[in-house]
């Protein structure tokens, strides 16, 4: 599925129909055509929604009114280039991440996150509770405390009235009292439970104290709340996950859909300038009737003329590029031939066996993208989708 945006290159011996686009260009297309086109364009981006794994597209978000958090924008950039492409496919662990507000506002050091949008078959690999420490007031600043205790625990029970029983220890340890920024907790374990069963999900409790174990004044020790602070300081749940998809780069054969591959190769949203010379070179060899070898050209999938940048936050579109070309005996080290293609391309110039065509010109590396978006729900995940980019083509 994910090998979709690169079908224009896995047959080259097929020629792809473009489907009728011609209600974008001719103002006095038939009500027939611009129906069937319609058609097609929607199958085109369902087809392409499933290549994503969604169903169908997020609400929209408007931007300037949410804000992905920073720590999520920082992720992206750390693993992702400017186009999305994967740096390192070793920097994520996993290949999900969501990011999650406390769902209750509170006042008090007490937090619940919906993790409804979570599939159950995902894997949870670690989950972390990032709470913002506000400075200390300054007439409390002159205290003898230096350290104090910071503990999260799971809420197991609220009928119950054994402290022990109401509550489970996740994480604990000592931070400055002077400090001020992120604290980074562990509670993989709750969220695992929470997994299982989503009535256990009764929240989080955080418990400040002394180093003597006696409870610390909460103006000396501030967490910023979601009630009143700023959005970019608010209480959050960072969740790493696996959804099975993850797996080594390969090439798998598929058939090539024409119609998804000609939307996405030849519409307007898949035609950059910057593959104007590509094509002029292409319809020039045409028209002289020369093949040219096998080699890279640009496929653009434009997010913003899909119509989905009201949820993408980043990138705004990719260079998915695709593979074009002819694979003429003899096959030189430059077009990367298989064995197997070389012995292809001796049997059909030497026409041993009529039938067999010449090798095809095809990806053989290919590259993950990294999608930072709003859920229906407004949490902002990353998504790290395999087999997603054209690295350099070869004769296969």
């Amino acid at each position: 599925m994910l090998t979709l945006v690169l079908l224009v290159a896995s047959a080259c011996t097929v020629v792809l129909a473009r489907p009728s686009l011609n209600y974008l260009e001719e103002p006095y297309a038939t009500e027939s055509t611009q129906a069937g086109s319609e058609e097609v364009r929607s199958a085109a981006i369902k087809r392409l929604l499933a290549v994503f794994g969604m169903d169908d597209p997020p609400a929209a978000v408007t931007h300037r009114r949410k804000q992905p958090p920073q720590y999520m924008l920082d992720l992206y950039n750390t693993v992702a280039d400017v186009d999305g492409v994967t740096k390192d496919p070793y920097l994520l662990e996993g290949n999900t991440v969501r990011s999650f507000f406390d769902k209750l506002r509170s006042e008090q050091v007490e937090f619940r996150f919906n993790l409804s949008t979570v599939a159950r078959t995902e894997k949870i690999l670690t989950a972390e509770l990032h709470l913002f420490k506000l400075r200390p007031q300054a007439t409390l600043m002159f205290n003898r405390h230096h350290f104090y205790q910071v503990s999260v625990y799971q809420l197991l029970d609220t009928t119950k009235t054994n402290t022990t029983q109401m509550r489970k220890l996740l994480s604990s340890r000592l931070i400055p009292v002077h400090s001020n920024g992120w604290e980074v907790f562990t509670i993989t374990q709750a969220v695992r439970s929470w997994m299982v069963d989503e009535g256990n999900n009764l929240g989080l409790h955080v418990v400040v104290q002394t180093l003597g174990g006696s409870h610390m004044d909460l103006k000396l020790i501030r967490f910023a709340s979601g009630r009143n602070h700023h959005q970019s300081k608010q209480p959050m749940l960072v969740l790493f996950t696996d959804d099975g998809q993850r797996r080594s780069t390969t090439l798998e054969s598929a058939d090539p859909d024409t119609q998804v591959t000609a939307i996405l190769a030849q519409s307007p949203m898949a035609a950059p300038t910057s593959s104007r010379s590509a094509r002029s070179l292409d319809h020039l060899a045409e028209e002289e009737g020369v093949s040219m070898p096998c080699r890279r050209l640009p496929l653009y999938v434009d997010f913003d003329e899909i119509g989905w940048s009201g949820w993408i936050v980043s990138p705004r579109g990719y260079n998915a590029y695709h593979c074009k070309g002819s694979c003429p005996f003899p096959l030189g080290q430059n077009m990367r031939p298989t064995n197997h293609a070389t012995v292809q391309s001796i049997i059909n110039a030497l026409k041993l066996i009529k039938s067999i065509e010449t090798p095809c010109c095809v990806p053989d590396k290919l590259f993950s993208i990294n999608l930072l978006y709003f859920d229906d729900d407004e949490n902002v995940v990353l998504k790290q989708y395999n087999d997603m980019v054209a690295g350099s083509c070869g004769c296969h």
